[in-house]
């Protein structure tokens, strides 16, 4: 009996240990896709998604009417197609019949159809007060005063927004995140706790999430769209992303195949992985590929127009210190060449409305000399130290402007915050000169020049210089009303002219996206949104 009793046991662990062999196979042939989020994920709902780490996650969960595509094209997703009025103000979208919410017990542990009225409720609420939602602001053009409704549904597939005015960037504002369906009835049973218990209609659904660990993603097998063949999308098994702060071990595990995709660089590893003019080392280019392309990011060191009593007021000094420093060797020697040198303006290149003949900054320090010395500073003589504030992140790029600046007798005081704080001082109008960056909501210039718009005064919206110049103001009033793209584009240009001779900002550099996955990862998109399309890929 002892040894049938033993031969049994050892049976059942054999048994056991081939069941675990095979349970640890089957798992490898699963295609995840692992990449990490150094910042963080504060919520899944999509009414929250102001920032990139929640606009990558929650673009798996959820679908929006229309998508923009790898060139930022307007391309239709639950919309299958739609129509504007000649005047403008009237869209009228006729959706897809065949979109399905993720299963759900709000469903009776089942699905339905998404229908127009589900992007009235999702609309609105984005448009409650209650909610809170920070991206209200994307319907401040709807006709919403009460005498008909924004939002309506004539039939299931038919979804109408009225504007008040025209807005020619309106349609590709839809494809934000604040714009994707989300079901009412799963809403309304979690409340405040929908952040942790997504349902959408997107390629991949909600699995689990261990805040500041975990948050894992796994296929949906009724999603709508196929690829160019016919083939059901997506092509991998699940999405797991990790939450590991120091960027310097996110580039070891990367670089030990533990994460399939990395974004940007940090100062940390940079001169590691490329050379001074931006290129892969050559003992990574047979391992790892590198994708870049533009990036709607304009880095700028921002003034304060009002309340200013520091020498800055003056415009000379303002160009002054445009001209004082070498944004080439700036990019060259602290960027490894990653991004353009901003020389143009403030619309970032990859618009409409940037114009590289139109060089602003080029350093010329003899100008410098000269404007300082006109607005009574001859070599900066009796000029005050000018305080800049910054974060830690740009400290290297500050002090190469502060030690150029000090050539020509402009002297900087440097001041270090930590993000929020600087964040806070500049929605207070605290601080002076503050370094800021504007990463664009929607591929439109208009999206870039609101920042100087007089009615835009922070903490009422983005205008943080406070810059107001009426010839100005009229311009943008004009193009935004205009429904001809040519004649809106010739209108930035002129905008962005204007800005740039009145010197509100000191532009930096445009921003540049860079991509990093192994060879074993094909079919990732993006575009000069730094969108994560992974409906596409393929893991090998």
């Amino acid at each position: 009996m002892k040894n049938i009793a033993v031969y049994t046991i050892s049976l059942l662990l054999t048994l056991f240990a081939i069941s675990a062999c095979q349970h640890r196979n089957d798992n490898a042939e699963k295609k995840i896709f692992k990449y990490n989020e150094s910042a963080g994920i504060a919520s899944l709902d999509p009414a929250f998604a102001k920032d990139q780490a929640m606009i990558w996650a929650t673009s798996q969960l959820f679908n929006g009417l229309i998508q923009l595509d790898s060139n930022l094209n307007v391309r239709p997703c639950i919309a299958k197609s739609w129509n504007i009025s000649p005047d403008g103000l009237t869209y009228t979208f006729h959706l897809r019949p065949d979109v399905y919410f993720h299963k759900s017990e709000c469903f009776t542990d089942s699905t339905r159809n998404v229908v127009a009225s589900d992007f009235i409720y999702s609309f609105n609420r984005i448009l409650d007060e209650k909610v809170a939602s920070p991206g209200r602001w994307i319907f401040s053009e709807v006709d919403y005063d009460g005498s008909r409704p924004a939002f309506s549904a004539p039939n299931d597939t038919t979804f109408i927004i009225r504007l008040r005015q025209p807005f020619s960037p309106f349609l590709s504002i839809l494809g934000m995140p604040y714009c994707f369906v989300v079901p009412h009835e799963v809403v309304n049973h979690y409340g405040a706790d929908f952040r942790q218990h997504p349902i959408g209609t997107g390629p991949f659904k909600f699995q689990l999430w261990k805040e500041n660990a975990k948050l894992v993603m796994r296929k949906n097998p009724d999603y709508f769209e196929k690829d160019a063949d016919g083939n059901p999308l997506p092509y991998l098994d699940g999405v797991a992303i990790t939450f590991i702060i120091d960027k310097q071990t996110v580039f070891l595990e990367f670089i030990k195949g533990n994460l399939d995709f990395m974004n940007s660089l940090d100062a940390s590893y940079k001169d590691e992985l490329l050379t001074q003019t931006g290129q892969l080392r050559t003992k990574y280019s047979n391992k790892i590929n590198m994708h870049s392309q533009p990036y709607l990011n304009t880095e700028y060191l921002g003034f304060l127009m009002e309340n200013n009593d520091s020498p800055i007021k003056d415009k000379r000094i303002r160009q002054a210190i445009n001209y004082g420093f070498d944004r080439r060797k700036m990019m060259k020697y602290l960027r490894n060449n990653v991004g353009i040198p901003g020389c143009y303006g403030f619309i970032p290149k990859g618009l409409p409305g940037f114009d590289s003949s139109m060089i602003c900054y080029e350093y010329d320090s003899q100008m410098a000399l000269q404007l300082l010395a006109d607005a009574g500073y001859p070599n900066g003589k009796g000029l005050p130290t000018i305080k800049l504030s910054t974060t830690a992140t740009y400290l290297d790029l500050c002090k190469y402007i502060q030690q150029q600046l000090s050539i020509i007798g402009i002297n900087i005081d440097v001041d270090v915050n930590p993000p929020g704080a600087l964040r806070e001082q500049i929605a207070q109008s605290k601080s002076n000169w503050f370094r800021g960056s504007w990463i664009a909501d929607y591929p439109d210039a208009e999206n870039y020049l609101s920042l100087f718009y007089s009615d835009n005064f922070c903490p009422k919206g983005p205008n943080y210089t406070h810059y107001s110049n009426a010839k100005f103001d009229k311009l943008y009033s004009q193009a935004k009303a205009t429904t001809c793209d040519s004649t809106r584009v010739e209108l930035y240009k002129k905008m962005n002219k204007l800005i740039m001779d009145e010197a509100p900002v000191v532009v930096l550099y445009y921003d540049q996206i860079l991509h990093f996955t192994h060879k074993n990862i094909a079919g990732l998109q993006s575009n000069a949104m730094n969108s994560l399309n992974l409906k596409h890929v393929i893991k090998r």
